[in-house]
């Protein structure tokens, strides 16, 4: 049987509901049965991978790797991803590095197929680590099959803290956002803005995403969500303003206004 996540409404309210069952909903999604078969079969057979080829010739093996970086819409790009796993991350050229999504070069570091890198299907730790964040990136889509904001608001709660920890620069950081989507997706909403924004030059992106999250937080370094209360902070805003556009049509100025203090 199939587990369905449980989440009785959208905004704020949905999201303190998942919150507050988020472990026992993981855990039963966790030891449903078709999980379980995919955890076992790829921590016996990923060891015998030697290279990019074999990892995408198996694919339920692959579907677990890409799943792991929330990448599982490339399960049939096999091309693609056998050349993003044999370019490895070290060459300037390569072609992970050359994606503005992030969670390429992750994946391809994750495997070390690339030259002059250390295969890692070998290394035990490494692979059960694959095994878990593929487990809670296949329950945030889950979630996300519900609602999609939800989705979101789930993967921000350990990518942006991931983010904002790291050791780049400030503006480092912000690029790694913008090649982020659901990181991206958030932040625009949080902010209010349009979708048209991505089409500004980046640097330009750049100076409006910060100028809007200094207005928002009172700084616009990412550096203030390796605390987890900016990261809530953001997260309800973001539900607000999401739930805002959904029922902008059918709701007064004054509804609007309660849901926007409800996110302070």
């Amino acid at each position: 049987m199939t587990f369905q996540p449980v989440i009785p409404s959208g905004g704020i309210v949905g999201w303190r509901f998942l919150q507050r069952t988020y472990d026992a909903q993981l855990e039963g999604f966790t030891n449903s049965s078709v999980n379980q078969r995919d955890r076992q079969y790829f921590l016996e057979n990923i060891s015998k991978v030697q290279s990019a080829e074999d990892l995408v010739s198996d694919r339920r093996l692959l579907q677990v790797a890409l799943g792991a970086f929330g990448l599982e819409e490339d399960i049939n790009n096999r091309f693609f991803i056998q050349k993003i796993l044999e370019d490895g991350t070290r060459a300037d050229d390569a072609l992970s590095n050359r994606l503005s999504d992030k969670r390429y070069r992750e994946f391809s570091q994750a495997f070390g197929f690339g030259p002059g890198e250390e295969r890692k299907t070998g290394l035990i730790a490494n692979m059960e680590q694959i095994v878990e964040d593929n487990l809670v990136s296949r329950f945030e889509v889950s979630v996300g099959e519900t609602n999609e904001t939800m989705r979101i608001s789930l993967y921000a709660q350990h990518a942006l803290g991931e983010l904002a920890a790291g050791d780049s620069s400030a503006d480092t950081k912000w690029f790694d956002l913008m090649g982020l989507p659901p990181l991206r997706s958030m932040m625009e909403t949080a902010l209010g803005l349009p979708s048209s924004f991505a089409q500004l030059d980046l640097d330009r992106q750049l100076e409006v995403f910060k100028d809007r999250l200094s207005g928002l937080t009172g700084s616009d370094d990412l550096a203030q969500f390796t605390e987890p209360e900016a990261i809530q902070k953001l997260t309800d805003t973001y539900l607000a303003r999401s739930q805002i556009s959904q029922l902008q049509s059918t709701i007064s100025p004054a509804q609007t206004a309660l849901i926007l203090l409800g996110a302070g």
